[in-house]
C-alpha cells in the first residue's frame, strides 16, 4: 500500500495547528523505498518553509547512532558487552567502589547502569568526554547496577563514547563521522551544532500558551556534553538510512556493510524490562526502546532538545519505518497521531492508546508516600481525600519562561498496583503515566516516568 502524501499532507497541517506547532518533516521507509515530505515554517519569525531536506536537532535519537558505532567494536573484537568499562578505561570510577568494578558497557547501553548524572560542567572543549568520565569520581549511585531500568540522558553514552574515542585515537564527533556519516554517505548530519548548514537548519520553539503560539527557544542547541546522547542533527532521509541499516541486518542503503547481522540482533533483542511500560515501551534493548503493539513487535528511537523532537518507530515484520521530526511544540500527543495518521494509511498496526485507569483501586496509599527525587528534580506523592497526588517541583528559570507555577500538582489515577496514570493539569500538556514499585522495606522505593528513575527519600 503507498501513502496518499496530499491526504497526509493536510492531516499533518491540521495537527502542527492544533498543537502550535510550526513544522514537520515525514519519512517512510518502506520496502526499500522513501516517501518524504515537509508541511509549516522552519521559523516562526523568518516564515521560511521547511522541506524534506530540513535539518532538524534529533535529541536522543542519537543515542541509537552511538550504539551502533560501539556495536561496531563489538565486531571488532575490540570490545565485549559483558566486561567492566574499566577493562577499556582503567581509571573508570564512581563513588561506590562495587560499582565501579562491575559496570559494563551494556549497563550504559541499556540504562542499567544507576550513576547519577554528577559530572560537573566539562566544557566545551574536544576533550570533554574525557572530563566527563574524570569528574564522576564522586558520583553516587541512583540504584545498584542492573537493579532497575533509569534514563540516562548524556552520562552514560558520553562514557560508551569515551571508549570509543580511546580505541579510535580521536574526538567522539570524528568517530562517528569516520564510522557511520560518511560510509552511509551522508551529507546533513552531523553531531556538532556549529557544523550544521544555517540555511537549512530548523529553529526550535516553546509554546507558553495557545493563545501567543510557538516563540523561537532561547537554549538553541544542547551543550557539547550531550553529544553521544543527543546532539545529532539529521534530516529524514539520512534518519531513514539509519533505520534501514537496522531493517536490513546492518546494510546500508548504499549496499556498504556498517554492522554485521548479529550486531543488530544483539541490539534488538537484548532487553531489559521499563517499570512503566505505557509511555514508550515495556523494554529497553541497545539504543532503541522495544513496543508491543497490538500483539506486534515495534522499535522506536526517540529524542528531543530545547524546542525540537524527533521520533522513528521500526516494524521489521512488514520492512517500514516511519519517522516524524518537528522544531516545537508539546510531544507525545502530536506525535501519536501523526503516527496513527501515516500508519493507518499504511494498513499498518496503529500506535495503543494509553490504558483506562482502575475504577475501583484497592490500594494501601500509605505504601507510595514519599519524597522522590534526585537532581534537578523532585516529586512528592502524597494521599490526599482517598487518593495519590504526584507534586512535581519544576526548575525555577523554566517555570518563568513558560509562565508556569514552580510547583504542579497532579493526580494519581491507579492502573495497576505500580501503574498510573498523570492526567494533565495544562491544555498544553499531555497525560502522562508513571510507575511506583520495588515494595522489599514495605513502600515503594522508586518512581519511574519519563522513562527517568527517582529514588526514595523520605
Amino acid at each position: 500500500m503507498t501513502l496518499d502524501v496530499e491526504r497526509l499532507r493536510t492531516r499533518i497541517g491540521a495537527l502542527l495547528a492544533e498543537h502550535g506547532i510550526p513544522s514537520a518533516a515525514v519519512g517512510v521507509l518502506r520496502g526499500g523505498r522513501v516517501t518524504e515530505f515537509a508541511v509549516g515554517v522552519k521559523n516562526v519569525e523568518t516564515g521560511e518553509p521547511a522541506t524534506p531536506d530540513t535539518a532538524y536537532q534529533i535529541g536522543s535519537m542519537t543515542k541509537t547512532w552511538t550504539a551502533l558505532a560501539f556495536l561496531q567494536l563489538v565486531d571488532e573484537g575490540a570490545v565485549d558487552l559483558d566486561e567492566p568499562v574499566r577493562t577499556y578505561l582503567p581509571g573508570f570510577t564512581v563513588a561506590d567502589a562495587a560499582a565501579s568494578a562491575v559496570i559494563t558497557p551494556r549497563h550504559l547501553l541499556d540504562h542499567t547502569n544507576g550513576i547519577e548524572e554528577a559530572y560537573g560542567d566539562p566544557g566545551e572543549g574536544d576533550d570533554v568526554l574525557e572530563r566527563m568520565v574524570e569528574n564522576i569520581a564522586d558520583a553516587p549511585q541512583v540504584f545498584p547496577p542492573g537493579r532497575t531500568h533509569g534514563y540516562s540522558a548524556a552520562l552514560g553514552y558520553a562514557i560508551l563514547a569515551r571508549i570509543l574515542e580511546v580505541h579510535d585515537g580521536k574526538c567522539w564527533d570524528d568517530v562517528v563521522r569516520d564510522r557511520l556519516f560518511d560510509p552511509l554517505g551522508l551529507t546533513r548530519t552531523t553531531s556538532r551544532h556549529d557544523r550544521v548548514d544555517p540555511t537549512r537548519a530548523a529553529t526550535g520553539h516553546l509554546i507558553r500558551s495557545p493563545e501567543e503560539g510557538p516563540v523561537v527557544t532561547p537554549v538553541d542547541h544542547l551543550p557539547r556534553a550531550f553529544g553521544p546522547g543527543g546532539n545529532v542533527t539529521s534530516t529524514v532521509r539520512e534518519v531513514l538510512a539509519m533505520a534501514h541499516v537496522l531493517l536490513h541486518g546492518g546494510v546500508a542503503p548504499n549496499g556498504k556493510r556498517v554492522l554485521s547481522a548479529e550486531g543488530v540482533r544483539e541490539m534488538t533483542h537484548s532487553r531489559v524490562p521499563v517499570p512503566d511500560p505505557h509511555m514508550f515501551g515495556p523494554e529497553w534493548a541497545l539504543g532503541l526502546i522495544v513496543c508491543d503493539w497490538h500483539g506486534r513487535t515495534a522499535y522506536a528511537s526517540d529524542g528531543s532538545t530545547i524546542g525540537q523532537n524527533a521520533r522513528l518507530r521500526l516494524l521489521p515484520d512488514s520492512d517500514t519505518a516511519v519517522t516524524v521530526l518537528t522544531n516545537g511544540g508539546p510531544r507525545e500527543g502530536f506525535q501519536r497521531k501523526a503516527f496513527t495518521a501515516i500508519l493507518a494509511d499504511l494498513g499498518e498496526v496503529t500506535v495503543p492508546d494509553l490504558p483506562a485507569p482502575d475504577p475501583a483501586p484497592h490500594l494501601d496509599l500509605s505504601r507510595y508516600e514519599g519524597v522522590y527525587e534526585r537532581p534537578g528534580a523532585r516529586y512528592e506523592v502524597a494521599a490526599e481525600g482517598g487518593e495519590l497526588t504526584l507534586t512535581l517541583s519544576l526548575d525555577p528559570v523554566q517555570a518563568a519562561f513558560l509562565g508556569r507555577p514552580d510547583r504542579v500538582r497532579h493526580r494519581l489515577l491507579p492502573v495497576t498496583e505500580t501503574h498510573f496514570l498523570v492526567p494533565p493539569t495544562h491544555p498544553l500538556e499531555d497525560t502522562q503515566t508513571a510507575a511506583l514499585y520495588d515494595f522489599t522495606d514495605g513502600r515503594a522505593r522508586y518512581l519511574h516516568t519519563n522513562s527517568r528513575v527517582h529514588p526514595r527519600r523520605g
